[in-house]
């Protein structure tokens, strides 16, 4: 089973998100997100034995209680860089969000999971870039749209759990399966 732990996002934003898209994806032929699949993933645990499903599921119970954390999702950007990109993202703000990140990672390095070696950091994957293309036109119509709104806002909004999916390779594309929910206990 291939396996990542994240928290959703709301329909409202989701819908802000798939216009953005709608708007984009003519500009660029690049292997898109469906918008159903956005999520902020928290940590890709990656294949995981379906035999010890029910041990990792106690592992992720397991992470300390912690207050709501604030999400707001904005700005877009590319991953290592815009002259090399290999994915095309938008921005997470979301203090606190690093914690529940470490704290999965310590759960799951006590099963064997292997750490992350980057540093955490937020975003949604908008689209992947597997070969190098003409991105220009890409860049001017994110350029237009920063005219029209300079913050590039698509919403904010509280998260008080996560989940843990399970991602299956398709040659449409990735299809995910919530597996399990973890509410935050209020401390």
């Amino acid at each position: 089973m291939r396996l990542f732990t994240a928290i959703d996002l709301p329909p409202e934003v989701v819908r802000h998100l798939e216009k953005l898209l709608e708007t984009l994806k003519p500009t660029a032929r690049i292997a898109w997100s469906r918008p159903s699949n956005l999520h902020v993933t928290t940590k890709f645990i990656g294949e995981w034995p379906e035999e010890r499903l029910e041990e990792l599921k106690r592992a992720l119970a397991s992470i300390g209680p912690r207050s709501r954390i604030s999400v707001s999702i904005s700005n877009l950007g590319f991953f290592p860089n815009a002259r090399s990109p290999r994915v095309f993202w938008c921005g997470v703000d979301a203090p606190g969000l690093g914690a529940l990140a470490a704290a999965t990672e310590d759960a799951t390095a006590s099963l064997g999971v292997a750490r992350e070696n980057r540093a955490f950091s937020p975003h949604l994957t908008l689209a992947r870039i597997k070969e190098r293309i003409n991105l220009k036109p890409l860049d001017q119509a994110i350029a237009r749209l920063r005219e029209a709104n300079s913050s590039l806002h698509f919403g904010s909004f509280p998260v008080d759990r996560f989940y843990l999916y399970q991602s299956k390779l398709d040659p449409a594309g990735s299809v995910y399966t919530k597996l399990a929910e973890f509410p935050f206990s209020q401390p």
